[in-house]
């Protein structure tokens, strides 16, 4: 007849643990980190390489006491040229044997645009320029933004406007609800030919000298 083998008590105790409460364990960073897996090659290549007329939407993105934030993500959408949001799929390129995402075709343009932040909270998009959504003659030409970041518990969305529209400013839903100095928080600035430069501050700095910018709430 077998002998049982003895159950070894593997507590914290009999480990020779010592009494009382334990040391806290170090803080850390609330996550998720978006600096993996979402990024794909070409994802600020919104317009085909090389197509004519684009422009380049470049900024950083800063936190409430103007430090960079290294690893933000931002998603862009825009309507196309005839105003239609539907974009074009398939645009996207992948490995046939791993599934690994490879760029975009260099065709067609689909009006979504995912880059992250560089090491200094720097994002750089390359696009077609912005059109106002079909069906709202009301509204001015803008980029819609949604931003994802290392302490936020909910993505933000924002949205970059161009300037060259002062006609449309005091009708665009949205812009015309927003204080002058809250409307400017949405507005990208000329930086060259072709080129917008457009910030994202999280908060209002500590001496009021750069406002939060715009962010929406859908419902």
């Amino acid at each position: 007849m077998s002998r049982a083998t003895p159950r070894h008590d593997r507590s914290c105790a009999a480990a020779g643990a010592p009494a009382g409460p334990l040391a806290p364990t170090p803080a850390q960073t609330i996550g998720p980190f978006y600096g993996y897996a979402l990024p794909f090659p070409g994802g600020g290549q919104i317009a085909p390489a090389g197509h004519p007329g684009t422009v380049t939407v470049h900024g950083c993105v800063r936190d409430g006491e103007g430090a960079p934030v290294p690893d933000a993500l931002l998603e862009f959408w825009q309507a196309g040229p005839d105003g239609g949001c539907t974009g074009a799929p398939g645009s996207l390129r992948r490995d046939p044997a791993t599934g690994a995402a490879l760029g975009r075709n260099g065709v067609d343009f689909t009006g979504f645009g995912r880059v992250p932040t560089d090491a200094d909270g720097r994002y750089a998009v390359h696009t077609r320029p912005a059109t106002a959504p079909a069906g709202r003659p009301d509204a001015a030409p803008y980029l819609a933004v949604c931003l994802f970041a290392r302490g936020l518990l909910h993505h933000l969305f924002t949205r970059v406007y161009f300037p060259g529209h002062p006609a449309d400013r005091p009708t665009d839903p949205l812009l015309a609800r927003l204080p002058a100095e809250r409307a400017d928080t949405l507005l990208a600035r000329p930086d060259g030919p072709g080129r917008y430069r457009f910030d994202i501050r999280l908060q209002r700095s500590a001496d009021g000298t750069h406002e939060e910018t715009v962010f929406l709430a859908y419902r």
